[in-house]
């Protein structure tokens, strides 16, 4: 017989502010700012001491020192040593499936409260050398006499100390993500002009946002910083229009540094609860995780044509709204991450797409939605996209609004490198 699930609670949320890389946390590695984020929950929730059932983080970047990240984050933001945890890496959505991870444990009442988040920094990334070297140093280190540890360096050439940094395209295509969205542009005829009209409504939205205070109580201050520094408040459409492509720099190209996300550091995360444990601590049940889903697209055309790179929500928002027997305009807000202005477009469009909607997911077009309902406190474009870290700060955005409202359902999109997406539903 099957087991009934429990309600899943999301009580609150926490993170540092987002940072540009290489600026204001140019010193701080990913344990130092996911113990800032985690020790902000804490303290906001009253959780010093306390045994959670579970903690469950994760960076995309990260050194291999840190490959107990999570677990050494918990620990020094003063929970109870007991508490588990464990490390997770979906790519940008991390900290959404981090976050569906932990409210599965507590619907099926394996634990009754835990903590969801994500990490990460490209002003930190590991520097790694090439083959050669690496044999040298591991000959060496296993030599048993002086001379025998010496003789490897003797193959030692200049060439050979050149570094490499992390790479930043897909395997598979050699493409960076930046270059597959603006195959998706062409492919989907998305106007530039379109692109930077959604960047433009993300930075009044998320100014607008920190101007009334919305995020004063979600963001905790952090090596100087007390606010996300990449908002422009003073940003135009004129401004926007001025900016030059970055990823094809023929005419035809339209993706710029103005309408894509920036490179950014930061840390988010999450409390979540069965509603018993929040009732008990007299703890607000600000919403409720209720559906999610996980999808993937063929970008490489290993099975058939490729598909766009950053498509995958088209296919995971479907499958979760036909199980919560939802249409797609039953939502008061759509947070849609904005890896790129492009890549919502092309979304949206493609669930305005009869044809699309017929070919790829058997299925009538899902339709337009309400953009006024879109990202209203701004999006990854104005705010950062710390790659781990943006599911949890579009979680907990999300639970605060519903919960500012009284009531409301709210649907979360997230596309991710590898050609995957990460969705999920919040109610109030």
């Amino acid at each position: 017989m099957a087991q009934a699930l429990r309600p899943v609670a999301i009580v609150g949320s926490a993170r540092i502010p987002f940072a540009r890389s290489n600026g204001a946390y140019a010193a701080a590695g990913n344990q130092d700012m996911l113990t800032a984020a985690f020790g902000a929950l804490v303290d906001r929730f009253g959780l010093r001491g306390e045994t959670l059932g579970e903690v469950a983080a994760g960076a995309v970047i990260k050194h291999s020192r840190d490959w107990n990240l999570t677990r050494e984050a918990a620990q020094g933001a003063g929970l109870d040593p007991h508490t588990p945890a464990y490390d997770v890496q979906r790519a940008c959505g991390t900290s959404l499936t981090t976050t569906i991870q932990i409210a599965e444990r507590i619907a099926r009442g394996e634990i009754e409260a835990g903590i969801a988040g994500g990490v990460d920094t490209v002003s930190d990334v590991p520097i790694a050398y090439g083959a050669k070297l690496r044999r040298i140093v591991l000959e060496s280190a296993r030599a048993p006499s002086l001379p025998s540890r010496l003789a490897p360096w003797l193959r030692l050439r200049p060439r050979d100390l050149k570094p490499s940094v992390p790479a930043v395209s897909e395997p598979r295509t050699g493409l960076s993500m930046g270059e597959h969205c603006e195959l998706m542009a062409k492919e989907w005829r998305i106007a530039r002009a379109d692109q930077d009209a959604l960047a433009y409504r993300s930075h009044v939205n998320a100014a607008a946002a920190w101007r009334e205070g919305f995020y004063d109580d979600l963001v905790a201050p952090f090596a100087g910083l007390k606010s996300d520094n990449n908002v422009r408040a003073d940003t135009s459409p004129e401004k926007l229009a001025g900016l030059k492509p970055v990823y094809d720099r023929s005419p035809s190209g339209t993706l710029t540094a103005g309408n894509s996300t920036p490179l950014t550091d930061g840390a988010a995360c999450v409390l979540l609860a069965s509603e018993e444990w929040a009732g008990a601590r007299s703890l607000p049940v600000q919403a409720r995780l209720t559906h999610s889903a996980v999808a993937a697209v063929d970008y490489a055309g290993l099975a058939g044509p490729r598909e766009g790179l950053l498509m995958a929500p088209t296919y995971a928002v479907p499958a979760m709204l036909d199980r919560a027997r939802l249409a797609l305009q039953d939502f008061d807000i759509y947070e849609i991450h904005e890896a790129f202005a492009a890549q919502v477009l092309c979304t949206l469009a493609a669930w305005e797409s009869e044809e699309y909607c017929r070919a790829r997911l058997r299925r009538p077009a899902l339709g337009a939605i309400d953009r006024a309902r879109l990202n209203p406190r701004g999006g990854s474009v104005a705010l950062g996209h710390p790659f781990a870290a943006t599911g949890a700060r579009i979680v907990g955005t999300l639970a605060k609004e519903l919960a500012a409202r009284g009531s409301g359902r709210g649907l979360i999109s997230i596309c991710t490198a590898g050609g995957m997406g990460v969705t999920a539903i919040l109610e109030r």
